[in-house]
């Protein structure tokens, strides 16, 4: 298959434009492309799309605050990757949904090298920071680029142990949010020697609501992630989980189970996760690794109609509930064309009255 053509200066900033819409998530924004075919037709047709599924006015972020958004990047040498630019990593691209846009600071071409997640507790032990140190290393020395999310303990020395090879740190504020404030001096090194790289605006301060988008773009670009110390509910095994979704590979570090932060890697273990002792390990997996899970190539909206019927419109609102809901169940229970049923549901998304999800699937 021969590769797209590069974007045009005005479609990536459209793109840029349709990310930052009201109500236009991930999944959203990638069923726009693919029923408009570009984000400029897309943001024409928003305004009717609100209306007709019972919303008001132009949702569409302005271009004085898309303008205000590139400034900021271009005032601390930030770089905009949007989807469909040749330089997006690929691995990213098949993540279910791919973040629309990345502001990225610093090498971003590691970020298209074999890349490794290094996650793990923020109060780590002492022997859990030797670890993940010593696995940073020799993933580096191996060739591989070590993926964490810079917070403190496993993540930071992940992060130092492969700064001298290659290293990505994914934030969840912009790329100037330099977060814990006590890793200042390894985000310098990072920004010096590797990649900072965020979905959010540059100028934005990191809310609890962004840390499961960072979580998923760390395991988005990685071939696996390797957790060492977690406790059962933390970050590190959502990103986990994430990356199983992804079908990335999942790798546990083993410990005792007298300590609480070895009961997230040994549960992962018990839940089929592969056992890490060191590079070799990963190596080993590695050689008979899968390959990633691509995109689904069907596009729903190819017999969508120009207009979604008003009827049709409400009869699938009424269909939704708070449980998610396969979109071609939704199909069948309305009795109409797939296509149809699709776009219903991205004009209800759009108005506020429907969420779309990963895999097809919609609630209220």
């Amino acid at each position: 298959m021969s590769p797209s053509p590069p974007l045009s200066e005005a479609e990536r900033l459209a793109r840029l434009r349709l990310a930052r819409t009201d109500r236009v998530g991930p999944v959203t924004f990638r069923q726009l492309l693919e029923r408009f075919g570009t984000a400029e037709r897309a943001l024409e047709a928003l305004p009717d799309l609100v209306r007709r599924s019972g919303g008001r006015g132009d949702v569409s972020q302005s271009m004085e605050e898309i303008n205000r958004e590139c400034a900021a990047g271009d005032r601390i040498g930030a770089r905009l990757i949007v989807f469909g630019d040749t330089a997006y990593p690929e691995p990213l691209a098949a993540a279910d949904p791919p973040p629309p846009v990345l502001w990225a600071l610093g090498d971003a071409r590691l970020m298209s090298r074999p890349c490794v997640a290094v996650v793990g507790a923020r109060i780590a032990s002492a022997g859990g920071q030797r670890i993940a140190r010593g696995l940073a290393q020799q993933l580096g020395e191996a060739g591989h680029v070590v993926v964490s999310g810079m917070a403190r303990g496993i993540d930071g020395v992940a992060h130092a142990g492969a700064l001298p090879t290659g290293t990505v740190a994914v934030l969840g504020g912009g790329v100037d949010d330099v977060y814990p404030p006590d890793n200042a001096d390894l985000y310098r090194q990072i920004v010096e020697q590797g990649c900072i790289v965020s979905e959010s605006p540059v100028g934005a301060r990191a809310q609890a609501k962004d840390f499961p988008r960072r979580n998923r773009i760390i395991s988005g670009l990685s071939r696996g992630v390797i957790v060492v110390e977690a406790e059962l509910r933390s970050g590190s095994l959502i990103t986990a989980r994430l990356a199983a979704e992804q079908g990335r590979d999942v790798f546990a570090v083993p410990g005792s189970p007298l300590d609480p932060r070895s009961r997230g890697p040994n549960e992962l273990l018990r839940q089929g996760a592969i056992l890490c002792e060191g590079l070799e390990d990963v190596e080993r997996a590695f050689s008979t690794l899968r390959t990633l899970r691509e995109p689904t190539p069907d596009n729903p909206f190819s017999d969508a109609p120009d207009a979604v019927d008003a009827a049709l419109l409400e009869r699938v609102a009424a269909l939704l509930s708070p449980t998610p809901t396969p979109r071609d169940e939704l199909a069948r229970a309305a009795g109409a064309p797939i296509g149809a049923v699709a776009a219903a549901l991205l004009e209800l998304s759009l108005s506020g009255r429907a969420t779309l999800l990963p895999g097809g699937l919609a609630s209220i």
